[in-house]
């Protein structure tokens, strides 16, 4: 059978990566891509002992993924052949079998090119429907293969803390660093487990004065340094990591390059970052004017962040009168709508927000009317001075 009839029944295109984990298009003509199916189908005929040789009849799916080595994910359809398994004949030497004497089948393997010269399985499943009878199911993996991680999974978690503890607990960084995602990874199965993991990590607020280990607390700063990391594990049988390497690069950030670490920073008015000082805000507003009817914020004008010993927040919004009465209502519900000719007030809160899980959110503010003098300026007791007084 020839070669060219069989690319020719290639049902779609290929996909694959065309940078590191970036999908890119290939034909299904591509030599290397038929080399990793020829490797896959010989790999499941190897493993048959008796019976005929399966035949390729159609790549039909696949993709190619770039790590530091390259992998081919394929799904193909095979035909029975008219070889046994044991004539000593490649797949490509044999002829299909009469359509109703033929058994079928669907395969989906992962293959790697190694060396950037050898083809090797790591995984495969066929589905086999024979010409009559029920579908089996024949499974292979390679356990000492170098297999790529498309989903982290739980296990593996553990890899990733000890990767940031390393790098936190080695480094003359000034801050705390966090994971930011993980780009890509490989395991292989040996007496235990091998990582290879390339991940991204950003730094936070929290200082290595101040906090030894990351906490809920530390958040990223939005211009703050950024690296990236590629580490190398090894986990013993009994889920310790027994060996670890860590390579880094830190790019800095901008407040770094400006010489403004700490400076307020403007950010969306709509960013989710807001929602737990808009809170504050409205419901402190609430508590702290003399009006009958509870206040709903209507627009966020302006918004910046700073982050001090903890996050400090300026905001400027316009609230107006709700129909919900205080005497009825403890608090704003998604219920509380605005008054058609209710009164309106133009706000400036400054929020501190501290980091630990014992301190309060801490404010001050004012408020004025557009057609009246300002509101009694309302003073909070506490700390006036790091919020903003």
């Amino acid at each position: 059978m020839k070669l060219i009839a069989i690319l020719f029944l290639c049902s779609r295109l290929l996909t694959s990566f065309a940078q590191e984990d970036q999908p890119q298009e290939v034909d299904c003509n591509d030599e290397d891509v038929f080399k990793a199916v020829d490797a896959a189908l010989k790999k499941y005929n190897d493993g048959s002992k008796s019976g005929n040789q399966f035949v390729l009849y159609r790549i039909t799916e696949g993709n190619k993924t770039v790590h530091l080595d390259i992998f081919y994910s394929v799904n193909y359809e095979i035909k029975e052949g008219n070889c046994p398994v044991q004539s000593g004949k490649t797949w490509q030497d044999c002829n299909y079998k009469e359509p109703e004497q033929a058994a079928t089948g669907e395969c989906m393997a992962t293959i790697g090119k190694r060396r950037n010269v050898e083809f090797a399985v790591t995984s495969q499943t066929c589905h086999i429907t024979p010409a009559k009878g029920p579908v089996v199911t024949s499974e292979y993996e390679c356990h000492g293969c170098l297999n790529p991680i498309r989903t982290v999974p739980a296990d593996f978690n553990p890899v990733l803390r000890h990767a940031i503890e390393h790098f936190n607990n080695h480094t003359n960084h000034s801050h705390l660093f966090a994971l930011k995602e993980v780009k890509r990874a490989q395991r292989q199965v040996v007496s235990g487990w091998n990582y290879e993991v390339t991940y991204l990590i950003e730094q936070t607020n929290c200082s290595k004065e101040n906090f030894k280990f990351l906490n809920q607390d530390c958040k990223a700063l939005r211009n703050g340094d950024t690296g990236e990391c590629t580490d190398l594990a090894y986990v013993d049988p009994q889920l310790r990591i027994a060996s670890f390497s860590q390579k880094c690069e830190i790019l800095p950030g901008e407040d770094f390059t400006t010489g403004c670490l700490g400076c307020p920073d403007e950010i969306p008015v709509d960013s989710p970052e807001l929602n737990e000082a808009l809170n504050h805000s409205i419901t402190k507003l609430n508590a702290q004017i003399n009006s009958i009817f509870l206040f709903k914020i209507n627009i966020v004008h302006r918004a910046t962040s700073q982050v001090v010993s903890g996050f400090k927040y300026f905001i400027d919004f316009t609230a107006k009168e709700t129909t919900c009465s205080k005497q009825r209502h403890e608090e704003l519900s998604e219920s509380c709508e605005f008054k058609k000719h209710g009164a309106i007030l133009r706000c400036t809160f400054d929020v501190y927000h501290p980091v630990g899980e014992k301190k309060k959110i801490d404010s001050t503010f004012k408020c004025q009317s557009p057609q009246k003098e300002q509101l009694r300026p309302c003073v909070y007791k506490g700390r006036p001075q790091e919020a903003g007084a």
